[in-house]
């Protein structure tokens, strides 16, 4: 069985469990106490008495009734007992201003006859009475009188007061255990307060972007030790402040880095580009080695042309520059781009899955239709010849659902964490023979969530990419409204 988990919980318990701690020992002591103390009252009854009732027993009981023994002032229950060379002659107990004898058997007679004639209290139990305190004394004619006391008096005081102390002490401990509650309820709210405020901090999107801190904590009182936790929360929120604010100045720095740079290189490796064609197509006669160089340079500056044109697109989106809204046949556009991958890689074996009825989105048809792409060019370039590749698209609830599905050999477990990051490349096992950018997922996702959807990769038996995107019938707050 688990305890209580929360501190208030623990602290109350605690606070509870001392409290019956002490309730116990208080009454440990005072039943103690006062069995002694009735003890000691019975010890001096029998002590007062004398053995008066004792020596008005006869040897012989005679029933003249001027000859009965004396009971005057004898408490009701007490026992009396002559004994004569270590015999009983006489036992009786006073009932009602009057004795009655006592029946007794074998072993009575025997613990009686071994009361030592002392003077002192003892316990006694005889199978004709209950328990009894006795004290034996010597009389005058040499015999040995035994007084005896009933302890059930005593005993009955000592219950009802114990049955008081477990009732009171159970209503103390039922009232102490509110006021507890409420008490360390009380205590522990600046506690609370930095645990929501620490909570807030939880919920906020560290990774990447402008960060709001939340509202600091109050309670920064340095005689607390929930000031001091307080202070301290406060202090390293404020340098996770200024740690996020650095981040996102740099990381605006570098958006406008890549933007501005991106801007300016596409009119040179354009005039590269198109110099190196005017080069190639020239009707002068050119060397093999220079055309094979001019041949180079139009391949890599035609991937460098891509390059651009990638991180120009990334940049603008980074910025929240707003697409083109238009509703789009995303049926169609699948239907286009797969057209394309099977003419790109003939030797993979392509799947369509479509509903019946076009699937439209609110978007821009364009850079939707780089999405499918770059997905399937990602599946075609990162997976041997003979892939099945399935391209599935389906309605859900208020979203659509794009899936595209190979059963090639997989993701790297090392880069499934960041490979929708920009510049990441897969292995020798999924790296592009041709030499890939490493930013076809990065748009994937970035056109993706600019039009208030998501990219994530599926954990399976196979590598599944989803791109989950706002129906036609959703307003995307991104976007703006339909048009």
């Amino acid at each position: 069985m688990r305890g209580p988990r929360t501190l208030r919980a623990r602290l109350t318990a605690g606070l509870l469990v001392l409290l019956a701690l002490s309730c116990l020992a208080v009454g440990i002591a005072t039943a103690t106490a006062l069995d002694r103390f009735l003890m000691g009252r019975l010890d001096e009854q029998l002590t007062a008495s004398g053995g008066r009732f004792p020596a008005s027993l006869e040897h012989e009981r005679r029933h003249d009734a001027d000859d009965r023994p004396d009971t005057r002032g004898q408490a009701p229950g007490t026992f009396g007992a002559r004994l004569f060379g270590r015999t009983v002659t006489q036992a009786a107990v006073v009932r009602d201003s009057s004795d009655e004898p006592v029946p007794l058997d074998a072993a009575d007679r025997r613990a009686l006859a071994a009361l030592t004639p002392d003077g002192r209290a003892r316990s006694l139990d005889l199978s004709g009475l209950e328990e009894y305190r006795v004290m034996a004394v010597r009389g005058d004619d040499g015999d040995v009188l035994v007084t005896g006391l009933p302890v059930r008096p005593a005993e009955e005081t000592l219950h009802r007061v114990i049955l008081v102390e477990a009732i009171v002490f159970a209503a103390v401990l039922a009232a102490a255990g509110i006021a507890a509650a409420a008490w360390v309820g009380l205590a522990l709210r600046p506690l609370r307060r930095v645990a929501a405020t620490a909570s807030r901090v939880t919920e906020l999107p560290l990774a990447s972007g402008e960060v709001a801190m939340p509202e600091r904590v109050p309670d920064t009182d340095p005689g607390t030790e929930v000031g001091q936790v307080g202070a301290a929360l406060n202090r390293m929120l404020g340098h996770v402040e200024n740690a996020l604010a650095r981040r996102h100045a740099g990381e605006e720095r570098l958006r406008r880095f890549a933007a501005d740079a991106s801007h300016e290189l596409r009119t040179p490796v354009a005039a590269i580009r198109g110099h190196a064609e005017l080069a190639l197509r020239t009707t002068e006669p050119v060397p093999a080695g220079v055309r094979h160089a001019l041949g180079r340079i139009e391949a890599e500056s035609v991937r460098m042309s891509e390059l651009v044109d990638d991180l120009l697109l990334l940049a603008r989106l980074d910025t929240g520059r707003p697409l083109e809204t238009g509703p789009v046949d995303l049926t169609r556009i699948i239907l286009d781009a797969t057209a394309d991958a099977r003419a790109a890689g003939p030797r993979h074996r392509w799947e369509l899955v479509l509903p019946e009825e076009p699937v439209t989105v609110t978007g821009d048809a364009r850079r939707l239709h780089q999405l499918v792409a770059n997905l399937l060019a990602n599946a075609r370039a990162h997976t041997p010849p003979g892939t099945h590749v399935t391209v599935r698209l389906a309605v859900r609830e208020d979203a659509v659902g794009l899936d595209v599905e190979d059963d090639g050999p997989g993701v790297p477990a090392g880069l499934r964490e960041e490979i929708f990051q920009r510049f990441v490349r897969a292995d020798q096992g999924r790296s592009r023979s041709a030499g890939g950018t490493g930013l076809g997922l990065a748009i994937v996702q970035a056109v993706a969530a600019a039009h208030g959807g998501r990219a994530e990769l599926v954990e399976g038996e196979h590598t599944l990419f989803r791109v989950t995107l706002p129906s036609s019938e959703a307003e995307d707050p991104q976007m703006g409204p339909q048009r």
